[in-house]
Formats: C-alpha cells, sequence, structure tokens
C-alpha cells in the first residue's frame, strides 16, 4: 500500500510494549528418555521439536499471569529419533496492561522473555544425559506464528 507521496507503509501494526515483570520462574516437567535408535552410517536426524504455550490469569489479581512453554521432541515410527525430551517451564509475570491487546503484547514480552531459559534447560539436560547437547535457536523475535503477525519479526 502507498501513502502519499510514493511512501511505502504496512498494513501490520506494530505491537505496543507495555510495563511486564517476571516475578518466578519454575522448571514444572524436565523429562529425557533414551529410544536405543542407532544411526546408520553417521546418518542424521531431524529432531523437529513442537512448541505449545499456556497462559493462565490469576484469579485473584488481574494484573497477573503464568505463562508456560513446552517443548518437546518424540520418538515416532514415522519419524524416529534417539530420545523423547519433553520440557515445560512456567514463568509468573505482572503487568499493568488493561486492553486486550495490551495483555496480548504482554505475552508475547514474556514468551521472550521465558525463552532464553527454556532453551538453557534443554541443552543442560541433553548435556547431563551425556547425549549431544541439544541448543535450540536464538529467538530473534516471537517463537509462535501468532505472534510473528503482529510484531513482523523471525526466529534465527
Amino acid at each position: 500500500m502507498h501513502g502519499p507521496r510514493g511512501i511505502q507503509r504496512s498494513e501490520k501494526t506494530i505491537m505496543q510494549k507495555v510495563n511486564l515483570t517476571l516475578k518466578g520462574i519454575r522448571a514444572d516437567e524436565m523429562n529425557f528418555k533414551l529410544n536405543g535408535i542407532r544411526l546408520q552410517n553417521g546418518g542424521k536426524v531431524s529432531l523437529a521439536p513442537t512448541f505449545s504455550r499456556r497462559v493462565r490469569r490469576a484469579a485473584e489479581n488481574d494484573k497477573v499471569f503464568f505463562l508456560s512453554l513446552t517443548v518437546k521432541i518424540e520418538n515416532t515410527p514415522e519419524a524416529p529419533k534417539p530420545f523423547d525430551l519433553l520440557v515445560t517451564m512456567t514463568g509468573v509475570f505482572e503487568t499493568d496492561a488493561s486492553s486486550d491487546e495490551e495483555k496480548k503484547a504482554g505475552v508475547v514480552q514474556g514468551t521472550a522473555l521465558l525463552y532464553p531459559y527454556l532453551r538453557a534447560a534443554i541443552t543442560n539436560l541433553t548435556t547431563t544425559a551425556l547425549a549431544a547437547p541439544i541448543v535450540l535457536p536464538v529467538m530473534n523475535g516471537s517463537l509462535f506464528p501468532e505472534d510473528r503477525d503482529a510484531d513482523n519479526s523471525t526466529v534465527s
């Protein structure tokens, strides 16, 4: 879309920043299980981790919310993996957001704050299990596609 004098504008809105405080963090679940699958002739496996997020609001205080991030790597007959991995971490956040748009911005910001802890936990868990360390990519923006639509960022 072109604006006045041919200046190009984007139809997307930039997600606003909200005041957000990380009050606490915990590891809810950390599981690692070897599956006994051996790779043939130095073969490589696509780990294809899946990510999920859950947001819960505190009943007694609307300014507090709990954000849980989960990453899974699962062995299936169609896509064999040398191990199963499941890590869930929860952050407790406080925000001054009042509108739905501000609350969504708080969730996106909270995800960006919590992700490095999840990333480190996975690397530590796989290293402690004496497996090849798994290092998730650094997040440069939003982790979830629905968030990328709002702030036009990518994961690298």
